[in-house]
């Protein structure tokens, strides 16, 4: 139970570091360009194509370094992935048209 909740709480701080790390490197991509999409729909969009991103990177990657250990731990499929990651990268494209 001890291992659950602690690989719980790793889900969160996955989430709310990794995701401020992205969040703020897509910024700056878009600060590059001269692009702001702060206080408008599309930092909304932005936001929403980060948690794909993050969902790729933990059930391919990260879930197999964490507390809890069970054996029907399996990585995403390729076409889901491709799926995954087309979808935030469309997303990322649209969002400064969304002002």
């Amino acid at each position: 139970m001890l291992r659950v909740i602690l690989e719980l709480f790793r889900i969160i701080t996955i989430i709310f570091v990794i995701g401020m790390i992205m969040g703020l490197i897509i910024h700056s991509i878009y600060a590059i360009f001269g692009i702001t999409v702060e206080n408008t729909t599309g930092g909304w969009i932005v936001g929403m194509a980060i948690f794909p991103l993050l969902y790729v990177l933990y059930k391919n990657r990260l879930q197999f370094s964490g507390f809890y250990k069970n054996g029907k731990q399996v990585k995403l499929s390729n076409r889901t992935t491709t799926i995954l990651l087309c979808s935030s990268v469309l997303m990322l494209t649209v969002a400064p048209l969304f002002r």
